[in-house]
């Protein structure tokens, strides 16, 4: 039986990784298939490898979290783990009160207990574009676990490249998250989601942006984990499989 950690630890986004992926999305050729892209924007097939860096990540500080517990890839449209306590990372398949739902991640126990998923808007166009459709997804994504899960934990992750961010998106797409991941007791609004970060990222670098979003908010990504342990504890210490610790 593992034993709940005392903290979780911060999401650790691997700077090397996300510099390689910087200068794929800053060339205008897809190194893996030779073929012509847009600069300045991910291919099609380059957002899912690119997408599973920061999932793995998630992943891993979650893991730790609930006491060094494997990471597995769920099996296919299952409904069950592949093992009784597990974090998944891959298309998990969540059927809440309103829609069936995919999620990158899940904890589920006896249940879902922990659900996360990543949004990513990767180019100038694509944020002006969807963004509001993004906010969208989130909230119904939320409402369709929480009304047949009420206990469950929601994350969510925005990844947007800094050249693709400008002054006139940033404060609405902020200030929108941070509204929206403000859960925290299970009779809360069933939309909102108890964790969500947004994570600006420079391809040049690699960096993660330190302005945006405030010092002070709360979806900044080192508050991701800050936020999710100690609504975890209260919704779940002492519970199978975590024992009485």
């Amino acid at each position: 039986m593992a034993k709940l950690s005392s903290s979780m630890p911060a999401v650790n986004l691997p700077e090397s990784e996300l510099k390689i992926w910087g200068k794929n999305w800053l060339s205008d050729t897809d190194p893996e298939t030779r073929k012509k892209k847009s600069k300045s924007a991910f291919a099609p097939n380059q957002i899912t490898p690119f997408s599973e860096v920061i999932d793995n990540a998630v992943g891993e500080s979650l893991a730790t979290m609930l006491g060094g517990i494997n990471i597995v890839k769920p099996h296919a449209k299952s409904l069950l783990p592949p093992e009784k306590d597990c974090v998944e990372i891959g298309h998990t398949k969540i059927v809440g009160g309103i829609r069936t739902q995919n999620f990158d991640l899940a904890y589920r126990p006896d249940g879902p207990r922990i659900v996360y998923d990543l949004k990513t808007l990767n180019d100038l166009k694509s944020v002006g574009k969807n963004w509001r459709n993004m906010i969208n997804d989130l909230a119904t994504e939320s409402a369709t676990v929480h009304t047949r899960f009420p206990y469950c934990i929601v994350g969510f992750i925005v990844v947007i490249p800094r050249p693709a961010l400008s002054s006139k998106y940033e404060f609405d797409i902020s200030r929108t998250l941070e509204r929206l991941g403000t859960r925290k007791r299970p009779l809360d609004e069933m939309h909102l989601a108890e964790v969500v970060s947004l994570v600006i990222w420079d391809p040049a670098t690699g960096k993660v942006d330190q302005n945006i979003p405030e010092k002070d908010s709360n979806i900044r990504i080192e508050n991701f984990s800050k936020t999710l342990y100690p609504i975890y504890l209260e919704r779940y210490k002492g519970l199978t499989p975590h024992g009485s610790g």
